[in-house]
Parts: C-alpha cells; sequence; structure tokens
C-alpha cells in the first residue's frame, strides 16, 4: 500500500512552508562514516514531480539526533516510505 508518485506531490504540495518528519526506503546511509537511519525532519521549501526538498533539513543520528545539514536536501518522492507534520524537528525519539 503506497501512494502513487503523482498522489504524493499533490499531498507534499500543500504542506510547503511546514515541517515535516520523512523516513525513506534505505535500511541505513552513511554520511561522513556516521552510519543512520534515513529520518530526515525539516521545512517544506520545494515540491517538484520527482523530488522533496527540505531546507533546513535536520538528520536524526543516534549520536547527534539533532545534526543541522547545512545545505537544502533533495528526496526522490520514490525512495520517501512514510512522512508525517505530527512531529516536530526538535522533538528527542529513540532511534534505536
Amino acid at each position: 500500500m503506497g501512494l502513487k508518485e503523482e498522489d504524493l506531490h499533490g499531498k507534499l504540495e500543500l504542506l510547503k512552508g511546514e515541517e515535516l518528519l520523512v523516513i525513506t526506503k534505505a535500511t541505513q546511509l552513511n554520511l561522513l562514516g556516521q552510519v543512520f537511519r534515513p529520518i530526515f525532519a525539516g521545512t517544506v521549501s520545494d515540491v517538484q514531480p520527482g523530488h522533496l526538498t527540505l531546507s533546513p533539513v535536520i538528520i536524526k543520528m543516534v549520536n547527534a539526533p539533532f545534526y543541522r545539514f547545512p545545505f537544502p536536501l533533495s528526496i526522490p518522492l520514490e525512495q520517501i516510505v512514510s512522512y508525517s507534520t505530527d512531529v516536530p524537528s526538535d522533538l528527542a525519539f529513540p532511534l534505536t
């Protein structure tokens, strides 16, 4: 059960300027030697037919749960598994 990319684009377009928590398909990612789960929180700054851009964006890592990524982050819509507007980016929650 997943959203079609067109439906997802339309729903995310309505969230421009809102805070969003996004989880992607990858089981884990690696950034600068730090392995983390694909959980991102930030403000929706742009939505295009193929991707969503968060800026500013916080990468939720175990060792740095509030790591602010220094650049806008674009996420392909087909990689989004789940998203929520109910989880503020400054909320601490267990990542293990």
